[in-house]
């Protein structure tokens, strides 16, 4: 019993960071339509720049750290948006091949970590945390931190959505680009905030996936890209709030599971879940019809 209130603690953790990367990747969809497949590589990428700043060069507290990280994270997003994958968006009407730019880069991304950073596994400069024990779960300071950080991330993107005008203007331009275009939307600057908005949890999300598993290797994005995936599918493709129930659903199974059968076969979990909603809720357990 205690091993299985173990496993619920840490599946909250787990499912916290998968929520700030799921909803990063439903907002970047919404907008441009696309999937992209480097997701993973800009979650290691936004790490790596919080280790830069936390223990390499700069040797910032983790938490600073983390915010700038996840800052350069989302500037460098709007960079790459600006320079490649708009370009191949207004020349090719079909998301496919804009979709295969986005595999080439996740190469490019992943082989430069490497060539910078090496293959070794690399960890935060972080004080030993104490262990704190709430109710039946047993989890750290940092640990209780990134849950919080994610619940504030929740909220603030729900409240976004629904009460500001840039949150209408991205929900207009997710139901319908073209008549978002001609209402009066800038189209192109929203598109731009949300590449930056995505870019930037996505580097929070490596950062925090680093600061709860106690280290970071540049293929731990693309590892977890199939978790995000399978969190954002199960929701509902390109629904926000269905990204956030399908995060918990699948981290909290994840991990829970990890308690009954062998952990190294706790991520087959999740595929079997993605599977039967595909086979029986094909449009996700919270999708919504848009119009």
């Amino acid at each position: 019993m205690t091993l299985f209130w173990l496993s619920v603690g840490f599946g909250f953790v787990t499912a916290s960071v998968l929520a700030i990367a799921a909803v990063g990747l439903s907002l970047q969809f919404g907008i441009t339509n696309y999937i992209n497949f480097a997701y993973g590589d800009f979650m290691a990428l936004g790490a790596y720049f919080t280790y830069v700043f936390n223990a390499e060069f700069f040797h910032w507290n983790v938490w600073i750290a983390t915010v700038c990280g996840s800052l350069l994270m989302g500037v460098l997003a709007v960079i790459i948006n600006h320079l490649l994958f708009s370009r191949f968006a207004r020349r090719f009407s079909k998301t496919f091949y804009v979709m295969i730019v986005t595999f080439g880069l996740s190469l490019i991304i992943l082989n430069v970590v490497y060539s910078i950073w090496g293959p070794d596994v690399r960890a935060y400069a972080m004080p030993i945390e104490r262990v704190v024990r709430i109710g039946p779960f047993l989890l750290t300071r940092d640990q209780l931190l990134v849950m919080a950080i994610s619940v504030v991330v929740m909220v603030g993107v729900a409240v976004m959505l629904k009460t500001t005008r840039l949150g209408k203007s991205m929900r207009a331009m997710s139901d319908n680009t073209t008549l978002a275009m001609t209402s009066g939307i800038d189209t192109r600057r929203i598109t731009t905030i949300t590449w930056f908005l995505s870019g930037t949890l996505s580097g929070l999300a490596g950062a925090v996936l680093g600061i709860s598993e106690g280290n970071i290797t540049p293929a731990a994005g693309e590892l977890f890209l199939f978790v995000i995936f399978a969190a954002v599918i199960v929701g509902g493709v390109g629904s926000i709030y269905g990204a956030m129930a399908g995060a918990v659903i699948i981290g909290m199974a994840t991990e829970i599971s990890a308690a009954f059968i062998d952990p190294a076969y706790k991520l087959d979990v999740a595929f079997v879940i993605l599977i039967l909603t595909l086979l029986f809720r094909p449009n996700g357990l919270f999708s919504r019809p848009k119009g």
